[in-house]
């Protein structure tokens, strides 16, 4: 993905997180002045997210007008806005390596949270929100699942969850899966290899938390679709969360622990020949960006970023290999389709816009917008309001047909942010179209139950 204004391919330093100087805040805040000192005088980045709107009111609001008006402390409240969407690095900022001012506003804001973090500044309903396999091995208990599924929405109980973990009491919440889709799937399925000139011949599914535990029908559908096009698929032999909501926290030795567990596993199906899918966007950014930056000089970390694959991403490179199977028997109508950011920073152009656009009778509406969910963002109280007036935006464009008239179906890759939106539509009064994952209308045009 190019960037606005550049010919130039922004290119990435590495996370120097285990250097004692990456927590030393003096400096952090000295690098924090000079990123803040640019992005003042540009403000191109104003309408992505709440770091920058916060940061220009405390310039103009200040004594000077200029950022030696800010008083340092203020710097916090610029941080607690970014969520790592990234989009600013890559999509918007001129001043990005290899130009010289060499700015990474992103990464800079992990800096400061991984600061925050070993300062003990980070609550602890923050990290138990960021805890997926915690709260998830609750998941696939019966008796357990229908209780807790009952208790967290009622209005008491999100009256707790908000006092006692942050949690806004008018957030959407996903429900617990009465059964895991590790334990609900086949772990394999056999046909005959067929590599292709840009892909492998068979898949490793890296399940995510939210699949595993929460909406297992997504996984589910991503089965039946490499099923349907005769690729051979085995699940991950065992897996953790990987890392992306400690990441965001701050929290870089969880993030540390986790890759620990799951980079071994996964560096097994690369070398094996596996391509590896995981169908949650910030999942499979993590091993392709993040940990990767984190451990440059990790072999293994290495060859699993060159392994992973957006499902989309792979399935329309199946079908440049001639791989793919093309014939869809149902039309899926009008659908107006968001990107999320995790899925636009991987730089894989339109994969699902891409698909989608191949299936008769299907009119397809493609929005670039954050939806304002962005992790456990969305759902704290502290943000959640501010998080719908972000996706405000997008959800209008979304229930506006490009053929006109409303959409039959709303979807983003990210399943937790075609919720969202999904609340938008209803808290905005924009209709009530169908919300799907886009692998589950893959499915659905393939025909297959």
């Amino acid at each position: 993905m190019a960037r606005e204004g550049s010919l130039e391919a922004p290119t990435r330093h590495p996370i120097d997180w285990k250097n004692p100087e990456f927590y030393n805040e003096e400096a952090t805040f000295h690098e924090m002045e000079r990123i803040f000192d640019i992005c003042h005088g540009c403000r191109r980045c104003v309408s992505l997210c709440g770091s920058f709107p916060t940061l220009f009111d405390l310039v103009d609001e200040g004594k000077t007008g200029e950022l030696d008006g800010v008083d340092k402390k203020d710097y916090w409240k610029v941080v607690d806005q970014c969520y790592l969407c990234d989009l600013c690095y890559l999509t918007k900022c001129p001043y990005v390596p290899p130009h010289e001012w060499n700015l990474d506003f992103p990464h800079t804001m992990l800096r400061a949270k991984a600061i925050k973090f070993k300062k003990g500044e980070v609550g602890a309903g923050e990290q138990f929100l960021a805890s997926t396999d915690t709260h998830g091995k609750f998941a696939g208990i019966p008796i357990v699942v229908q209780t807790v599924n009952a208790v967290n929405h009622t209005k008491a109980a999100r009256s707790v969850m908000e006092s006692v973990l942050g949690v806004d009491q008018n957030a959407w919440l996903p429900s617990l899966a009465t059964r895991k889709f590790r334990s609900s799937a086949a772990e394999s399925k056999d046909f005959p290899v067929k590599d292709g000139a840009k892909t492998p011949g068979k898949v490793a599914i890296y399940a995510t938390c939210y699949v595993n535990y929460n909406e297992p029908g997504i996984g589910h559908d991503l089965l039946k679709v490499l099923d349907h096009n005769e690729v051979p698929y085995v699940l991950v032999e065992k897996e953790k969360c990987c890392g992306m909501p400690k990441l965001e926290l701050g929290d870089l030795e969880s993030v540390d622990q986790n890759k620990q567990a799951n980079i071994p596993v996964l560096a097994k199906y690369a070398r094996d020949g596996f391509a590896i899918l995981s169908a949650v966007p910030s999942c499979t950014l993590m091993f392709k960006q993040e940990l990767p930056l984190m451990y440059p000089d990790d072999a293994e970390v290495q060859l699993v970023k060159e392994a992973m694959w957006d499902p989309f991403e792979y399935l329309m490179a199946r079908k440049r290999d001639g791989l793919l199977k093309t014939e869809f028997s149902q039309p899926l109508g009008k659908i107006s389709y968001q990107v999320p950011c995790h899925g636009r920073v991987q730089n894989i152009g339109k994969k699902t816009e891409e698909m989608l656009k191949m299936v008769p009778g299907t009119s397809v509406h493609t929005h670039e917008r954050c939806s304002g969910h962005a992790g456990t963002f969305g759902v704290k109280k502290a943000y959640h309001e501010q998080a719908m007036k972000i996706g405000k935006p997008l959800f209008k464009k979304m229930a506006e047909h490009q053929d006109g008239g409303a959409p039959d179906y709303i979807t983003s890759d990210c399943p937790l942010g075609g919720h969202h939106i999904a609340q938008g539509f209803e808290r905005n009064g924009l209709g009530n179209p169908e919300m799907q994952h886009p692998l589950t209308l893959v499915r659905r045009a393939y025909g297959i139950k």
